[in-house]
């Protein structure tokens, strides 16, 4: 996921060369460039970079947000949350944009296996961006990591009323429902994901998914007696 700042400023993106300059506009420059050439590495380092140069302090904080959600893309999980915390720290990010921060602090905690941070973290985001699916998809699937059948449950819902065609989502569901053990929901949510998604990648997964549940069971209708 792309922090939607990132992705605003991405789409304004030069496609020109970037300025040879040690300027926050610079480094800012050649992060949306090295972003669009999928290199996450090269695009952290430069938001680093913006942020060091950086004076005002609202800035600051989204390049280091930028730079933290990077680093997630570049599996750098310990890099992505001291930068996170960095962006965090003030009142530099407000509303969405923190909750998104959050949200990315939460995913670098996840895949540092640090489980109640995550949590914490998704519970802090939820305060201002509820109304974003991923943030409840992430969150059943941290459920899941926790043991937690009933707030997997809880959270794929809430993502499931968002955007209930969403297949990556119905994905989700299928798995949350089978670790929660009801089978005949699980093949119901990835049949779905199956069925919207027939050529993409959430459709595949759940067709895999499917060929790995037992088959549903056959209710034998009895002989009717004759007359």
């Amino acid at each position: 996921m792309i922090l939607a700042f990132v992705a605003a400023v991405a789409a304004q993106a030069p496609t020109a060369a970037c300025p040879n300059l040690v300027t926050p506009q610079a480094f800012v420059c050649r992060a949306l460039q090295a972003s669009n050439a999928g290199n996450p590495d090269a695009a952290a380092q430069a938001f680093e970079q913006a942020a060091a140069a950086q004076s005002d302090e609202a800035e600051k904080a989204k390049s280091w947000a930028a730079a933290g959600n990077m680093w997630i893309a570049a599996n750098q999980p310990g890099k992505a949350a001291l930068a996170l915390d960095k962006a965090l720290t003030g009142t530099g990010l407000q509303a969405e944009q923190r909750g998104e921060a959050l949200l990315d602090r939460a995913r670098a905690a996840e895949a540092q296996n640090d489980l109640p941070t995550a949590r914490s973290k998704v519970t802090e985001a939820a305060r201002t961006i509820s109304d974003d699916p991923f943030l409840w998809y992430f969150s059943a699937a941290l459920g899941i990591r926790e043991n937690d059948a009933v707030t997997a449950k809880a959270a794929i819902g809430r993502a499931l009323t968002l955007e209930p065609n969403n297949p990556t989502i119905l994905f989700e569901a299928g798995h949350v429902y089978q670790f929660a053990g009801d089978l005949a929901a699980a093949r119901d949510y990835w049949s779905r994901a199956s069925a919207v998604d027939p050529n993409g990648k959430s459709g595949q997964a759940a067709r895999e998914a499917l060929k790995m549940l037992p088959a549903p069971a056959v209710t034998k209708v009895p002989d009717q007696p004759r007359s």
